[in-house]
């Protein structure tokens, strides 16, 4: 039977969704399928890097301020590599070029500034000394009661003067640190140290021996040992080649900075300039010694003073690179172990403590008291030197800005 013209029409349409497929689903609440994920841009390592360090690329004069900061952050050459960069240098110079620069005109890639010499503060370097030596002459031609009073004015005159020459120069401390409280807890056992030298042996001697049982006098004859003017006046003195070693070192880096093409090319110069220096003012003390100890005719007392003075050294460049928390710790545990020393015997004389004087006794009967100064000092200048060839070695410690901390 033939269809009829109803019939026919559907069948045409029927066809006709066949060949054009599934009709469009007009009703937007059915239409629920994901869209395609966008693609992924590119991200680039360095440009992070710069938006994390913005401020110090903007501000840094020079590719190696750059790297000496960067290192200052924990990025070594290793590092670098996982940026594509052979080292740290190389990815500075990188994050120096992409920096806009837009005030005044830096100069030149690679002139980081060399300290140069100053009339002024070698001057200065020189005052402590002077000053030491013009008070011993003086303690040495008076008698009497004005004896007192040369000794007080010497003291503060040599006082002001180490100040100044801390406060000038190369062994200068970094901006911002002298109002510090380790500032001060860093002088006051410096001063203690300096004092133990001055009559630390004669006393201990006296504790040991079971003095001395009356307070010091100053003008008539007492149980009190003589002070050791030779050790002190020797370090007043060493004030100028401490300065002059510390410019040596700052200036020997930075050239060694602007010539090394790697973190470990520089450490590897940096090492035995910094040992030469250090090893250049041991020399010059030693010297000093000899000179003090023949012109006032007393014992050198060499191992204490070269101990004490390459603590005091150690500690003080430390400090000027704005390493200043070992030096606290070092100084304050020399200073600690000493007067532990002088307490001990002391206190061994209460009933029932006699074996706390134990440990001082067993240490002076095997090599005498200068066995107490040389311990303590050697031991923290031991453990100073090793700080110093990790940390001074290192790019960020002799940067313009002082990234170290």
């Amino acid at each position: 039977m033939a269809p009829g013209p109803v019939e026919a029409v559907d069948a045409v349409g029927g066809a006709r969704d066949a060949v054009a497929g599934p009709r469009a689903v007009t009703d937007p609440a059915l239409d629920r399928r994901p869209a395609p994920p966008a693609r992924r841009r590119s991200v680039d390592p360095v440009k992070v890097l710069l938006h994390q360090h913005r401020e110090l690329c903007e501000r840094a004069v020079d590719p190696l301020e750059i790297a000496a900061g960067l290192e200052a952050h924990g990025v070594t050459d290793r590092t670098a590599a996982r940026f594509r960069h052979r080292d740290v240098f190389s990815l500075a110079e990188e994050l120096y070029a992409r920096v806009p620069r837009t005030g005044d005109p830096h100069p030149a890639p690679g002139s980081l500034p060399v300290p140069h010499a100053r009339a002024s503060w070698a001057l200065l370097s020189l005052l402590p000394g002077t000053l030491g030596a013009a008070t011993v002459t003086g303690l040495r031609l008076t008698h009497g009661h004005p004896r007192p009073l040369v000794a007080l004015g010497g003291v503060l005159a040599v006082a002001l003067a180490t100040r100044a020459a801390l406060r000038h120069g190369p062994l200068a401390d970094p901006p911002g640190t002298r109002a510090r409280r380790s500032a001060y807890a860093a002088r006051a056992w410096t001063l203690w140290l300096l004092a133990y030298a001055l009559v630390g042996d004669g006393l201990l001697h006296r504790v040991m021996t079971g003095g001395p049982g009356v307070p010091p006098a100053v003008t008539g004859d007492a149980p009190w040992p003589t002070a050791a003017t030779a050790p002190v006046l020797a370090l007043l003195l060493a004030c100028a080649p401490a300065a002059w070693c510390a410019h040596l070192l700052t200036a020997g880096a930075r050239r060694r900075l602007a010539g090394s093409r790697s973190l470990g090319d520089f450490t590897a110069a940096a090492k035995p300039l910094l040992l030469g220096t250090f090893a250049l003012f041991l020399g010059a003390l030693a010297g000093l010694l000899q000179l003090c100890a023949t012109v006032l005719r007393e014992p050198a007392a060499r191992p204490q003073a070269l101990t004490l003075g390459a603590l005091l050294l150690l500690g003080r460049l430390l400090t000027v690179h704005r390493h200043r928390h070992a030096p606290v710790v070092a100084l304050g545990t020399a200073a600690a172990t000493q007067a532990a020393a002088l307490a001990l015997p002391l206190a061994a004389r209460l009933p029932g403590c006699a074996l706390l004087a134990a440990p001082v006794r067993t240490l002076v009967g095997a090599a005498g008291e200068a066995a107490v100064p040389v311990l303590a000092c050697g031991t923290a200048a031991l453990v100073l030197l090793l700080h110093a060839g990790r940390t001074l070695t290192q790019a960020s410690a002799h940067a313009p800005t002082g990234a170290a901390e």
